[in-house]
């Protein structure tokens, strides 16, 4: 069974009280970089077409909103939330944010995302303002700006998944540039070797992201042939990523950034302003409502190298930090994510599991069928792989589930 079936059949609640729990119905993102087989092995979710299942958006987002079933008919979550929004998100998060405030994701990459960074709160307001000041469309290729609000987000594995997260160590990041003695390169290593603090960082970034014609082509190639005679994984990574984006300065990327491997189960925080990628894996994203990306490489698209190391934080991040740790809460794992936004948790095999609702949640079972009960006797069957809304006005559940159930909520 298709996972994003709504099941109507299978929630039972009186005909006088609003219902407790929505089965949601799920825009699936055919971006070309996506898996056409882990969300159908992982979730059962059907792929008829055999096109890439890239992203599975659980939210009420303009670009791909989730619906539910009211009184026989879809409806999209963002229209349910606008009939009461104090009830259904809680009156605090209905004053704060006026919307759902996070985006929750199936993410399955088949190939690289581009490197990018995402503004923070400020950044946003400023830049998306400044934007539509200048009637650029939203849908323009050199548009920046797609909304006025920060993207800190929080990944956690399904699969192994591999990413990149945070500059190296500026002393890394010269012995690999040193060692390789690019002469295209040589003006901005000996200025970043004068300058090891994150002024001397932005000046390199800026400089290897704005290098083009022979200058770029040249330092690509002695990049490549260092890559070809050096055999470690970083450098079998840089071969790895030429096949999917040739000629592509982002190639430089895994010598700048910290290169790490998730295994299934452990989460990353990614911050506003720090630059990562997204290489290879199925993992959940939770994240603000928010689509602004600006891209730093690795991809086809518009690159504004200026607005880019604007909103660029050139901090060196320690390696050790790059991983998140839960709290244990009652048996469930919480991660702590210093944004009002979004939290996350994961709950695990659970009998008659109570838990409180004080803002809206979505719930998305990981490896078996999860059984909601609320008090007043409706109850609600969710397969593996579908999601089910619950407003924040439901106040209590019973869960069981055989499995892990993966927690959105604010």
């Amino acid at each position: 069974m298709s996972a994003l079936t709504i099941l109507e059949t299978e929630t039972h609640q009186p005909h006088t009280a609003r219902p407790m729990f929505y089965l949601m119905n799920n825009a699936i993102q055919n971006y070309a970089w996506g898996s056409k087989t882990s969300v159908n092995q992982l979730f059962d979710i059907e792929n008829p077409t055999g096109e890439p299942q890239a992203e599975v958006w659980m939210g009420a987002h303009c670009n791909g909103c989730s619906t539910v079933m009211i009184n026989g008919e879809e409806t999209k979550l963002s229209s349910l939330i606008n009939q009461d929004m104090s009830a259904i998100l809680s009156e605090q998060i209905a004053t704060r944010f006026g919307e759902l405030p996070y985006l929750f994701k199936i993410l399955a990459a088949e190939n690289a995302l581009s490197i990018q960074v995402h503004p923070n709160k400020q950044q946003a307001e400023e830049g998306f303002a400044r934007e539509e000041q200048s009637s650029i469309p939203l849908t323009a290729a050199n548009r920046n700006y797609k909304d006025p609000n920060h993207k800190p987000e929080l990944v956690y594995a399904l699969t192994q998944y591999k990413a990149m997260n945070g500059f190296r160590p500026i002393s890394e990041i010269i012995s690999f540039f040193s060692e390789m003695a690019i002469p295209e390169l040589q003006g901005l290593v000996d200025d970043l070797i004068a300058d090891q603090t994150p002024t001397g960082l932005a000046h390199f970034f800026s400089g290897l992201l704005s290098l083009e014609g022979e200058q770029k082509e040249m330092a690509l190639t002695v990049l490549l042939a260092q890559a070809r005679i050096t055999d470690l994984p970083l450098f079998n990574l840089i071969l790895e990523l030429e096949k999917q984006y040739p000629g592509d300065i982002g190639l430089f990327g895994p010598l700048l950034l910290n290169v790490i491997t998730l295994e299934p189960g452990q989460a990353m925080y990614l911050d506003a302003e720090t630059p990562h990628a997204y290489i290879h894996g199925t993992g959940l994203e939770i994240m603000a409502n928010s689509d602004n990306v600006l891209r730093a490489g690795l991809t086809p698209k518009y690159m504004d190298v200026e607005e880019l190391v604007a909103c660029t934080c050139f901090n060196e991040m320690p390696f050790d930090r790059l991983l998140l740790e839960p709290n244990v809460n009652n048996g469930m794992l919480e991660y702590p994510i210093p944004v009002d936004d979004f939290k996350f948790a994961i709950v695990p095999k659970s009998d008659k599991r109570d838990l409180e609702v004080l803002t809206a949640e979505i719930l998305l079972p990981l490896d078996s069928t999860l059984v909601l009960t609320h008090e007043n006797g409706e109850t609600c069957i969710v397969e593996k792989g579908q999601s089910v809304f619950i407003p924040a006005y439901s106040k209590h559940y019973t869960l069981d589930c055989q499995g892990r159930v993966a927690r959105a909520y604010s």
